[in-house]
């Protein structure tokens, strides 16, 4: 974030746009959602002037509260903007100076969003941003955005066969309760169940004009009952098996009829199981005892991996086994990027995205592409044997082992320390984005402590900005600064 106290530093560019609005909320901060959405996102500042030296200065705003109404009237009006990309997090009233202005940040659109146009015209509505302001798109530009946004993922698809009877409202109540918990005040918070899941993307509209469930609403909340009638092959089975005598010794499945039957349900009865003896070193902090370790994260993003990259039109299910030294996660499907990429991180391609968001939007999951690696670095922390990722064909199917220990067979205590986990280029320079956006410019020096890198790589990066229009370069070798162009 900007320091809003030393506005004069900075000037608008690629990310920052000011807009006195004394007249009211103006016509082109919507255009700028749109340019900042289909480009690389930024802020808003109103109630802010740029000045012939092209520095920024505050106006007072008579009556920011009213003005923050009208946007949220509009932004969530389809007829204005396509999508409505914030929560109440991205708009807020500041006072700098004895002047109060609004901050509106504005995130890049997903690929499945984009577009994101206004007035109900993508032809003449769909802005992005250059370092000299918004500009319409090319036609060029328009169809790649809709190339990208029609590569569905698996669970987008309406269902229009089913209507919203097929939910079990206890899973939904659960889930929004966690929801509260993860992200109080959240804008859906005050909504009605149904306009709840049609924001989550549980619902959609057919093509009949009605509301009916998507797959990812049916998954997560659906009754095991319904679910089959869209997934004939859908099972979900955890299993403990503690001795060679026993071909189990606990056992958890969808088809039990006595619980919903759903992924999200499933999903923190077997985390719970999954972590009952996990080692916990006794450790304080503000007079609570720390009970949740690098390890308990894993476990999760390995759990949640699992369910939003099966194949529910798949074979044989999801299987979870948890052995005395083994934990084996094994679902329907294939990995979507290369196994190589899988492991090394920076690239995320989930078969069912809209399951994904719904669990990050809970604190679960991971969407930069680097639960794999997370998992890969803490195992080895731990000092335990790497995780094994492995896939077979014909049925498809995926198979993550986590063994829990050592092969000499030593005990291993879990380390508390969540340590740094190494990052791709695309976190790299999204990084960069954030420290020019917050401190106007950076020396090579700063960038290299900042990223961990050393000089050569950071250069290279910042070449790649640089030729992207992202970056600009100002000054000699010596004396060289960097900063969002402008």
């Amino acid at each position: 974030m900007i320091d809003l106290n030393h506005l004069e530093k900075y000037t608008e560019n690629n990310r920052i746009e000011a807009k006195k609005a004394l007249g009211g909320l103006p016509r082109s901060i919507w255009e700028t959602y749109s340019a900042f959405a289909n480009t690389l996102g930024g802020i808003i500042l109103l109630g802010v002037e740029e000045y012939k030296d092209k520095t920024l200065h505050t106006v007072n705003l008579p009556d920011p509260e009213g003005l923050v109404k009208e946007f949220w009237d509009a932004v969530n009006n389809p007829n204005k903007a396509s999508v409505n990309l914030l929560t109440s997090k991205h708009v807020r009233i500041e006072e700098v100076g004895g002047d109060r202005i609004i901050v509106i940040e504005v995130p890049r659109a997903q690929r499945y969003y984009k577009p994101v146009f206004i007035d109900g015209n993508p032809v003449s509505g769909t802005y992005r941003r250059n370092g000299e302001g918004d500009y319409h798109c090319t036609e060029e530009e328009m169809r790649a955005m809709y190339r990208d946004a029609s590569i569905k993922t698996q669970d987008m698809t309406v269902l229009e066969s089913m209507d919203n009877s097929v939910f079990c409202a206890e899973s939904i109540r659960n889930y929004r309760q966690r929801m509260k918990l993860s992200r109080p005040n959240h804008i859906w918070e005050t909504l009605d169940d149904d306009e709840f899941l049609m924001k989550l993307g549980a619902t959609g509209i057919g093509e009949d004009g009605k509301v009916h469930p998507t797959c990812a609403g049916l998954l997560m909340f659906g009754y095991e009952y319904e679910i089959l009638r869209e997934f004939p092959n859908y099972f979900l089975d955890y299993r403990e098996e503690y001795d060679d005598v026993h071909r189990w010794t606990d056992r958890f499945i969808s088809s039990s009829g006595d619980w919903s039957g759903n992924v999200f349900d499933f999903y923190f009865h077997v985390y719970n199981k999954l972590q009952l003896d996990l080692k916990v070193p006794f450790e304080m902090n503000g007079g609570f005892r720390v009970d949740d370790t690098p390890v308990h994260k894993a476990i999760r993003e390995a759990l949640a991996n699992c369910l939003v990259n099966a194949d529910y039109y798949g074979r044989r299910g999801i299987v979870i086994v948890k052995q005395r030294e083994l934990i084996t996660l094994s679902n329907p499907g294939d990995f979507r990027v290369e196994l190589a990429e899988a492991r090394s991180g920076g690239m995320s391609d989930p078969r069912n995205g809209i399951m994904m968001k719904m669990f990050n939007l809970i604190d679960i999951g991971e969407r930069a592409g680097s639960g794999i690696p997370s998992i890969l670095y803490v195992w080895k922390q731990q000092g335990w044997d790497e995780p094994n990722l492995s896939q077979a064909f014909n049925p498809n199917r995926i198979t993550v082992s986590l063994p829990l220990k050592k092969s000499a067979d030593k005990k291993v205590l879990i380390k508390n320390a969540d340590k740094k986990v190494p990052i791709k280029t695309a976190a790299k320079k999204d990084m960069i984005l954030a420290y020019l956006t917050d401190h106007v410019s950076a020396t090579g020096a700063e960038l290299c402590e900042l990223l961990d890198l050393q000089p050569t790589r950071v250069r290279t990066i910042l070449r790649e900005m640089i030729a992207d229009g992202i970056v600009a370069a100002v000054g000699g070798n010596r004396n060289r600064t960097y900063k969002l162009k402008a």
